[in-house]
């Protein structure tokens, strides 16, 4: 008895050996086609560029955890630059958190402000382009009753 279990566990393993390389090529260029797509998509996809977290000042006697802050990244597709972040209020004092942005160009400096009292994201914000001259992109983060109280200090993000 103990040679037929022997002779029937050969032939299973050497059957299971003989289909397992007869799938390997299909598989093998399975693998190959799914690693060159995921490699394609990688060198398509832009490299990313993280700045922050840029935080705002201490105000009415607030510990470090409870301040304002924004981070975030950028990168470069088809010519231009597109900014990315969250501006997160830590204290939810009811007193707002504002982010700032300041950029150049050739068309001189711009600057934008966003609030909130929570949470906000940005996404995809800019598309600035360096035909325009754009060469600098600069984010703070201020807290409380109006857009300039509690502001800390510019943080360069490009």
């Amino acid at each position: 008895m103990s040679k037929i279990r022997t002779a029937l566990v050969g032939t299973a393993l050497a059957g299971a050996l003989a289909a397992g390389l007869a799938a390997t090529p299909a598989q093998a260029a399975t693998v190959t086609a799914t690693a060159d797509s995921s490699a394609a998509q990688q060198a398509q996809a832009p490299k990313k560029h993280f700045f922050g977290p840029y935080y705002s000042k201490y105000g009415k006697g607030e510990s470090f955890g409870k301040r304002s802050y924004f981070k975030g990244y950028w990168y470069k597709k088809d010519g231009r630059y597109w900014f990315f972040g969250d501006l997160v209020d830590r204290d939810r004092d009811n007193d707002y958190s504002y982010v700032w942005f300041r950029w150049h160009d050739k068309f001189g400096h711009h600057t934008k402000y966003y609030k909130t009292k929570g949470f906000r994201h940005f996404d995809k914000f800019g598309g600035f382009k360096k035909s325009n001259g754009f060469d600098d992109f600069k984010i703070r983060v201020c807290e409380g009753d109006s857009r300039f109280d509690d502001c800390g200090n510019w943080g360069d993000a490009f």
